[in-house]
């Protein structure tokens, strides 16, 4: 079938065929627009706007226009396209009637009804000049009729008639009565130009509409914005009117407008008191919302947990792209809980280490290379200040690749030794504490220290040269808390006491010198002693050449059964030189509970020190003050499971040499004992 041409119109065949537009109307809404088949080129000359725009564009009559390029869908342009037998609002069924001036008024259904008056200085030369050129929307409000639409074009008209003191009548159009909803629907199409310039006028006309009966639906559908715009204004309406009065001032902006929306009253009241106080600064925009949720604001996209067994209070935020959590340290602990969740299995899947990097700190990923698990891989877990936590599997630095490369060909299973669980400043400044605690409590056991010194001598010695220990720092702390220990203190009163004995004797000065007579001298001396006296020599000369970094420390330390808790306690020093997280981690598991410790997995290892100090002192809890790490225990235990331990490993050494081997039966009631504390 041809379709036949359409026989054009006089107008038509002067001016050319008049252009051909078809809207495509889809669940109420318009989804296409065509023009002669193809989708047009929409551009809005906007008026409104032009009456206030700084560099606006201007018409053939020269009127102020904005142009505006439409990008946005088609339907948003807010059109009310229903057929008139099926138009569900008054719009459709006007009335045009000519009033006189005197009986117009503004309505109360004005979304800018109350408002002060508006700067009309814009439009009296165009209204004097041409007239008006848009009726006004009027609606009957008793013996008056209400201006719904079209304010300032009624107080220009009220202003030429005052100059000119002609009684005019306007062009109106008059809605029908009873349906308020649609005037206010009407005055705010009226003023969509400048809506955005008050969201408390939105919010106040949005209220009405809702009070009218009108469901968020409804209104997003005839207005061609989302439900989720329409849902936004009422949650303003939470906000107390001083908060709305600045924001209506111009002296807040909507950013912090917005933010304030998650405040309670109180939270709201605080926040005006800081506003108005001089010396206070009430924070804005986005630190507005941190301080409001206790620390950055944090989204519940972010929680590696479910949601619906989070204990803590979550606030809908209409306004961001996801809901937030009402207070961080809530979040931070149950977040905290999930990553150890997480940790557990990676370390089940016997990852060679699992690195959690200090809260805030970015994963230097230029200074890492991939690696598979049986390659040394590592587990390194990056979280960020906003709740965001990625897990990089399978990193390890390049300059401990190149020395596992190295390694590679004198290793059965290509693995990278394990990270220690502590420094090498740490474990020097535990060897000397232990070496003095083991060394003060050979001072009361002469007959051990006799056994040990012959066994210094008989052990492949030809010329027995000795020296004595010393320890170097260039920490003043660690040198004052080595100095100032028990163990320190009873050995330099020993050895001032066997100064004093061999003075009786005539001898000052019994250093190596390697000459004859001065070994004879000293020789002469301890003859001239009694049994005991000897003994306490030969035990205070023993001590001072205990060596510190050595197995034979935690060999005197088991016959003597030296208490180091009674001769060391941790100290500042101790928390200063402590610096690995997961040892850290595991030190609060073992004075608190293994659930406090994954509470504070992602804190800083300072905030997680400051945990164990507390735990320590009472801070809040009931204090335990005997409490030591593995590390200064006899003998002395690993903390970190597989990392290793510069005391634990000298004492796996000699073990054997100290301790009977255990029956099969011992053996089995310790694991037992082990899986019960486990459970």
């Amino acid at each position: 079938m041809i379709a036949m041409p359409r026989s054009l119109s006089r107008v038509e065949q002067v001016l050319g065929p008049r252009p051909q537009l078809r809207l495509a109307i889809q669940d109420g809404v318009v989804t296409e627009i065509w023009v002669y088949g193809r989708a047009p080129i929409i551009t809005i000359h906007d008026y409104d706007w032009g009456q206030t725009d700084a560099d606006p564009a201007f018409d053939e009559e020269g009127f102020a226009f904005s142009p505006i390029s439409w990008r946005r869908p088609a339907w948003t342009l807010g059109l009310s396209l229903h057929p008139p037998a099926k138009e569900t609002y008054t719009m459709a069924n006007q009335n045009l009637r000519t009033i006189p001036l005197t009986d117009l008024k503004v309505s109360k259904l004005n979304m800018r009804h109350g408002r002060k008056k508006p700067d009309i200085s814009d439009l009296l030369p165009s209204i004097r000049e041409h007239g008006l050129r848009q009726t006004l929307l009027v609606r009957e409000e008793g013996k008056q009729f209400g201006v719904v639409a079209g304010r300032r074009r009624l107080l220009a008209l009220k202003q030429i008639a005052k100059e000119t003191g002609i009684a005019m009548k306007v062009p109106c159009i008059v809605m029908q009565a009873g349906d308020d909803g649609a005037a206010i629907e009407a005055s705010i199409l009226e003023n969509s130009a400048r809506l955005e310039a008050s969201e408390i006028q939105r919010l106040s006309a949005f209220r009405n509409l809702s009070e009218k009966g009108r469901t968020p639906c409804e209104i997003a559908t005839y207005f061609g914005i989302t439900e989720l715009a329409v849902r936004r204004v009422p949650a303003l309406g939470n906000l107390s009117q001083p908060i709305l009065a600045l924001f209506e001032k111009e002296e807040i902006d909507r950013q912090t407008l917005y933010a304030l929306t998650l405040a309670s009253e109180d939270q709201q009241a605080k926040w005006l008191a800081m506003f108005e106080d001089v010396n206070e600064r009430a924070p804005r925009g986005r630190n507005c919302k941190a301080w409001i949720v206790g620390g950055a604001a944090i989204t519940t996209d972010k929680a590696l947990f479910d949601l619906s067994e989070y204990e803590g209070e979550v606030i809908s935020d209409l306004f961001g792209d996801a809901s937030v959590f009402a207070d961080s340290e809530t979040f931070w602990t149950a977040q905290s809980r999930a990553i150890a969740t997480r940790l557990e299995t990676y370390r089940t899947e016997k990852w060679s280490d699992v690195r959690v990097l200090d809260r805030g700190q970015y994963f230097q990923s230029w200074d890492h290379q991939k690696r598979a698990r049986t390659k040394g891989g590592k587990i390194f877990v990056e979280i960020r200040h906003d709740g965001t936590v990625t897990f990089y599997e399978g990193y390890i630095r390049h300059a401990e690749a190149r020395k596992l490369d190295k390694k590679t060909s004198e290793r059965d299973d290509g693995r990278s030794a394990a990270r220690p669980e502590m420094t090498k400043a740490l474990g020097e400044y535990l060897f000397e504490h232990r070496r003095l605690a083991a060394g003060a409590t050979l001072l009361r056991n002469p007959k051990i220290a006799l056994r040990l010194m012959l066994a210094h001598v008989l052990a492949g010695l030809t010329l027995w040269t000795t020296f004595s220990h010393t320890f170097r720092s260039r920490k003043e702390d660690v040198l004052t808390s080595l100095t100032s220990s028990r163990g320190a203190q009873e050995i330099a009163a020993a050895t001032t006491k066997i100064g004093e004995m061999f003075e009786a004797h005539g001898i000052t000065n019994t250093r190596q010198n390697s000459d004859a007579y001065h070994l004879s001298d000293i020789f002469a001396a301890l003859l001239g002693m009694d049994d005991d006296e000897v003994l306490q020599v030969l035990t205070v000369i023993m001590v001072t050449k205990l060596e510190a970094a050595s197995p034979i420390v935690e060999a005197v330390a088991m016959p003597t059964e030296t208490d180091m808790s009674a001769y060391w306690k941790p100290d500042d020093t101790f928390f200063d030189l402590l610096r690995d997280k997961r040892a850290i981690n595991a030190m609060i598991a073992d004075i608190a509970s293994r659930e406090v410790a994954e509470t504070h997995l992602t804190e800083s290892a300072k905030v997680q020190k400051t945990v164990l100090a507390n735990r320590i002192s009472g801070e809040g809890c009931a204090p335990d003050p005997d409490w030591r790490p593995g590390w200064m225990q006899v003998p002395p235990t690993r903390i970190v499971e597989g990392a290793p331990s510069f005391p634990a490993d000298h004492w796996e050494r000699i073990r054997a040499l100290f301790e009977p081997e255990k029956t099969e039966d011992e053996n089995a009631v310790d694991e037992e004992v082990q899986n019960l504390q486990a459970a």
